[in-house]
């Protein structure tokens, strides 16, 4: 009972993180099942995977209803996602734990890179209020790479696409946003797909750590869309790269041979630097938009739970 409240403590926490930021459910509680619950970094992503089909169909079928879905990009992005995300949960599942580790811990370190980096800037994605369609070749290898990071490190899907499609500027960010989460169940299902060929019974043995999972991030939901407003995205974003960096040293640097002494002062020093980033970058932001602008980006997360 204590094991299946901390994992739905997990989801929620979680799911708080991407109603902020757009992103982070799957690299989030991924990171936590592996660091903290103790599972191996397939049966961590398999549960994440599985969950997320309930949290992303809800958000997708939200997002249709709010007319934030472009269909053809859905598509375009989503076909890809599922093929590869069943690619790389074969291939995950298929790898000893010894291997499995490192190489998802080196995935969600440099998703955790990613947002400092992101959210460092102070600068909310570029608006724009066209809908222009963008090219095939680009939505495809975004949905490929997204979706085969999704399986393999848990989390990805968000990161990639989310903040590439922001850059290009082509669509509104609510379209953008609302056609990601549409297409993650997608993802989602190509995942779960190749975790049930690959470990069907590891995912049966695991269905009450995914029943956590869901529960803890329906809960969150409101709480998130209610939270973000009151809470500067930048600033998120920032700390929950930094933890992500922290939790994942283990597993990328743990062969090393380093001392647990070694490794607590370069924890120490890694969330000195990723604090005073993210600080910075939240007063950067605070300097370069004004109060509405703010609201205004900020109202444009409280679209993307369940991502």
């Amino acid at each position: 009972m204590i094991t299946f409240l901390l994992i739905a403590l997990a989801g929620f926490a979680a799911q708080l993180v991407d109603g902020g930021l757009g992103m982070g459910f799957g690299i989030t509680s991924t990171t936590i099942l592996i660091a903290l619950a103790g599972l191996g970094p397939a049966q961590a992503v398999a549960a994440v995977n599985a969950a997320q089909l309930g949290t992303t169909l809800a958000s997708g079928i939200s997002h249709w209803r709010f007319g934030n879905v472009n269909w053809h990009h859905t598509i375009m992005l989503g076909i890809p996602g599922m093929i590869l995300s069943f690619i790389g949960a074969t291939v995950l599942s298929n790898l000893p734990v010894e291997a499995a580790r490192p190489l998802t811990g080196i995935i969600l370190m440099a998703l955790g890179l990613h947002l400092v980096i992101r959210f460092s800037r102070g600068r909310a994605p570029k608006e724009t209020v066209s809908d222009a369609p963008t090219s095939k070749p680009v939505l495809f290898g975004l949905g490929a790479v997204g979706g085969f990071l999704s399986s393999t490190g848990g989390g990805g899907w968000g990161p990639v696409t989310v903040s590439a499609l922001m850059t290009l500027g082509r669509s509104e960010p609510r379209k953008i946003v609302g056609t990601v989460s549409a297409a993650e169940f997608l993802v989602s299902v190509g995942g779960t797909a190749g975790f049930v060929v690959s470990m069907w019974d590891q995912l049966v043995d695991n269905v009450m750590i995914i029943l956590a999972l869901l529960i803890g991030g329906v809960i969150a939901a409101p709480i998130a869309a209610w939270a973000v407003s009151r809470l500067n995205p930048f600033l998120l974003g920032g700390f929950v790269g930094t933890i992500l960096i922290v939790l994942n040293l283990p597993a990328v640097f743990g062969g090393f041979g380093w001392s647990e002494t070694t490794m607590w002062v370069l924890r120490v020093v890694i969330m000195g630097v990723g604090f005073s980033i993210a600080l910075i970058g939240a007063r950067r932001a605070q300097k370069t938009s004004g109060p509405q602008e703010t609201d205004d980006h900020v109202t444009e997360r409280v679209h993307t739970s369940g991502s």
